[in-house]
């Protein structure tokens, strides 16, 4: 297994694109620390993480954009494993109004949890990281192509590539490796719930759907000694969407 004896902390893990990636890692063996602002929710999926068999799991209740919650969350990661091997920086968060709408605590709010959360995680795991680690931000194509109403997210995601690359050159000195996956339409309540996609506004072909799955199988391949010539890059994975487009 790839990830054997390995500790993964995964944002946002206790639904959606999060849940499929920390499953997906206690399948192969690592020990996962599920981190979401939602207590309840973390506990029910480290309790079906512990039910399919996990190596060992601990849910953290993190909101990403309090730095101190971050970097208790790593603090719990090293104190009950160990060590840490590997970031996923998942957490996100969209809004959806006009720029002519949009308030300074909104912008705020998306900028906090969708690349100052990143930031933290990866400001703290650094710090304990042993070379081979690696740290995987969850970005968006909208990081390249948006839609109405997205301001913020669209930029908070075209900033974390930019992180990505930052983070990436710095980590080179640790050997810790840095990089970016860029999900399309992926089968959670985020995207069913975008007032864009429910009123028509952006038209989603089913067969441009994917699975938070097939998300998390490109997160495990970047966060892998498979990809370890691999450094701030980006990976689209959104069935050729954007391709078309």
């Amino acid at each position: 297994m790839r990830f054997s004896d390995r500790v993964v902390v995964v944002t946002g893990g206790a639904s959606g694109i999060g849940l499929a990636t920390a499953q997906r890692f206690a399948s192969e063996q690592a020990k996962v620390v599920i981190a979401d602002r939602d207590s309840q929710r973390a506990e029910t999926a480290a309790r079906q993480l512990r039910a399919a068999g996990a190596a060992g799991v601990l849910a953290s209740t993190c909101d990403v954009a309090v730095e101190a919650q971050v970097k208790a969350t790593i603090d719990a990661a090293i104190e009950h494993f160990g060590r840490l091997d590997v970031v996923v920086n998942n957490a996100g968060l969209m809004t959806f109004r006009s720029l002519g709408k949009l308030t300074q605590e909104e912008w705020r709010r998306v900028l906090d949890v969708d690349l100052l959360g990143a930031f933290y995680f990866i400001k703290h795991g650094f710090a304990v990281m042993k070379p081979g680690s690696a740290v995987v931000n969850v970005a968006s194509i909208h990081a390249i192509q948006t839609s109405p109403l997205d301001a913020p997210y669209a930029a908070a995601k075209a900033a974390l590539l930019s992180l990505t690359r930052s983070a990436a050159i710095e980590g080179m000195n640790q050997q810790i490796r840095v990089n970016a996956i860029l999900p399309g339409a992926i089968d959670t309540p985020m995207l069913w719930d975008n007032p864009n996609v429910r009123s028509g506004a952006e038209s989603i072909d089913p067969k441009d759907v994917g699975k938070p799955a097939h998300v998390a199988a490109a997160i495990a391949f970047l966060a892998s000694e498979d990809a370890a010539f691999i450094q701030g890059t980006t990976l689209i994975v959104d069935g050729g969407r954007l391709a078309r487009l």
